[in-house]
């Protein structure tokens, strides 16, 4: 029985309850096998650590590392010290983390050294600007020589490494004093504005999401296969998913189809979750020849537009795929489930969750006629408590707590929800959100670029792909090396360059003045 309904309660009575719960931390072809009661108790441990640097209730912990070991362990430390975790996706450089260790006040920052070979501390503590709330960062990995001089000359930005943060003398792990209504996760998504949005999560708001039956639908037996990256809200969520229940877990710390079809097999594993691209990338492995999968009996997929095509795939595959929508705001709305015949899993995103609410309506707020397509909105337990700025909550809200999604679905008789398209001006790339103004006012720096409007291309593996529609200046050209060069000099992430160039001679508008996009994305969807 817990004591109390706070993520650091749930998380002990997790561990003592399944002490010995399996988990293999995968890096390439490396593993590393532990138990659920190792891991809290290793948490335990940089949760004291972090104490005697003065981090506790309420203070702001950004972490952004992959999901390896070291990334699991600190993020359970940063909720059990009763902080507020912020997972920062591995994709963001300098000008992305300054705005989010600005944005959110953060106390402390933990960065990995390196990732995928190239240097990621040193680069993204050398970029930021004088942040005066950032009190330390710690860097994870091999402690160079130097490394507490990541930050000289910038107040607040001086690093230490993570071993040296072990070594510090600091007294036991104490539980703080929570509330359930204390915020607990502060995480920052790409929507129709230039900047993330902050998305704040309580104790009892992600309680009520990771005991929801998404979580609870596997048997005796089970293994779970963890896709979803830990900078995601269904990263975390996994993570929450192995603390509170137990689950026996496999996790990746990067995506490689080839070895997590060969992680299936060699660990039997019998359910996955991940997006829509992943799922595919398991089943051109089991085409190939290269792996059986003969034990996995099911499959959650979402994040990015499913094609009911994949779902039907999977099903000649032998695997029981099914949807699921769901946001940062509002983490799992609906999902399917085995039992859900195959019509259903393809063609529709389950049926609600327990508790979850569901209003469709017009642009003007009213509800729209049965069967017809509407806006959604959303009430539920695990509805976020508001954005960190007042102002986008004034407009993402309607009276009654109502949440507006920004997409467009319908609802059938049998209550299964189908998403059928979104208002939000983003692209999604293999789960990746990317913010259509944020590109846009990037590209109309470059001096060949005289308007601008950036759109999803259609994209077999990823979902979708950026897509710049350019006017160029008069004896000008742009392409898409000049894309790449413009952002990675900017020090932007590289899945937000633009991979599609379209040049037009003039942008179609409205009497207005804005942008017809939705001509565009027609156009680009002919195409193709």
């Amino acid at each position: 029985m817990v004591d109390e309904p706070t993520l650091a309660a749930h998380i002990q009575a997790g561990a003592a309850a399944h002490d010995g719960c399996p988990l293999v931390f995968v890096n390439s072809g490396d593993e590393h096998a532990t138990t659920l009661g190792g891991l809290v108790s290793d948490a335990e441990r940089v949760a004291g650590a972090l104490q005697a640097r003065g981090i506790g209730r309420g203070d702001v912990v950004a972490v952004q590392l992959p999901g390896s070991y070291a990334g699991a362990v600190v993020q359970v430390a940063v909720g059990l010290c009763g902080a507020v975790l912020l997972p920062v996706v591995m994709i963001y450089g300098p000008r992305e983390m300054d705005v989010v260790l600005r944005s959110s006040g953060a106390s402390a920052v933990v960065l990995a050294r390196e990732h995928r070979g190239r240097p990621q501390a040193d680069a993204v503590l050398s970029g930021l600007s004088p942040l005066p709330g950032l009190r330390f960062a710690v860097v994870v990995g091999d402690d160079p020589p130097g490394h507490e001089a990541a930050g000289r000359g910038r107040p607040g930005h001086g690093a230490v490494g993570y071993a040296e943060l072990l070594r510090q003398p600091g007294g036991a792990y104490r539980r703080p004093r929570l509330d359930p209504g204390d915020r607990a996760v502060l995480m920052y998504t790409s929507g129709t504005t230039a900047d993330p949005k902050g998305v704040q999560h309580s104790h009892r708001t992600l309680l009520a999401e990771a005991t929801s039956r998404v979580y609870t639908l596997n048997g005796r037996g089970a293994r779970h296969l963890g896709l979803f990256p830990p900078g995601h809200m269904a990263g975390l969520l996994s993570l929450l998913r192995i603390l509170l229940l137990g689950t026996p877990t496999v996790i990746m710390q990067a995506w490689d189809a080839a070895l997590a079809a060969t992680l299936i097999d060699r660990h039997a594993v019998t359910s996955c979750g991940g997006a829509p691209v992943q799922l595919s990338g398991l089943l051109d492995q089991q085409a190939a020849g290269t792996a059986s999968l003969g034990t996995l009996r099911e499959c959650l997929t979402g994040a990015a537009p499913v094609p009911p095509s994949l779902i039907e795939r999977a099903e000649a595959a032998g695997i029981t795929a099914f949807r699921s929508y769901g946001s940062s705001e509002h983490p799992t709305v609906s999902a399917g489930t085995i039992a859900d015949p195959l019509a259903c899993r393809a063609g529709t995103d389950g049926r609600l969750l327990a508790g979850n609410q569901v209003r469709l309506v017009d642009a003007d707020g009213r509800d729209v006629p049965d069967g017809q397509d509407g806006e959604i909105l959303t009430r539920g337990p695990e509805l976020f408590t508001g954005y960190t700025d007042p102002a986008l909550n004034a407009t993402a809200f309607l009276p009654g707590g109502w949440f507006r999604t920004g997409d467009v679905g319908r609802l059938d008789a049998d209550g299964y929800l189908t998403v059928t398209d979104r208002l939000k001006d983003i692209i999604i790339r293999g789960g990746e959100n990317i913010s259509a103004k944020e590109v846009e006012d990037l590209l109309v720096t470059h001096p060949a670029i005289a308007d601008v409007a950036v759109i999803p291309a259609p994209d077999p593996a990823l979902g979708e792909r950026v897509c710049a529609v350019v006017v160029a200046r008069p004896g000008c050209t742009f392409d898409v090396e000049q894309a790449r060069a413009h952002f990675a000099a900017a020090g932007a992430a590289r899945q937000k360059t633009p991979e599609v160039i379209v040049l037009v001679d003039e942008l179609p508008r409205t009497p207005s003045g804005k942008v017809r996009k939705d001509l565009l994305r027609a156009a680009r969807k002919i195409e193709g």
